[in-house]
């Protein structure tokens, strides 16, 4: 799926479900919210805290992708009632890293260790 066509989906979603985007600060909040409930579960599932009850590898890996599927949307939301194409800015995103970075991480001793 294209992102421009990512964008389109979610729009109408909102637009038949959601009634209306939620203003920008709300939409900030709840994506900062989105991705906390993100960095819990990698906390759990790779850092040192265990979670309150147990779960299977299945359905931790069910959450993770559910809490990125969340971050998107919110993501799209913002991106759309701002009017910002999320295509474009990854590309520019993209090419800004590159000129920047090309040879920074090739070179970088903590990056090649064996």
């Amino acid at each position: 799926m294209e992102i421009k066509y990512a964008q389109t989906i979610v729009d109408n979603w909102i637009k038949e479900f959601g009634v209306r985007y939620f203003d920008e600060k709300t939409n900030t909040l709840v994506l900062v919210e989105e991705v906390g409930e993100f960095a819990s579960l990698i906390a759990r599932k790779y850092g040192e805290q265990s979670f309150k009850i147990d779960f299977s590898k299945k359905e931790i890996n069910e959450k993770i992708k559910e809490e990125l599927g969340d971050i998107f949307f919110v993501l799209i939301c913002l991106s759309n009632q701002m009017g910002y194409d999320l295509e474009e800015i990854l590309k520019s995103s993209l090419d800004k890293k590159t000129k920047r970075d090309k040879n920074r991480h090739k070179h970088n001793p903590k990056l090649n260790k064996d």
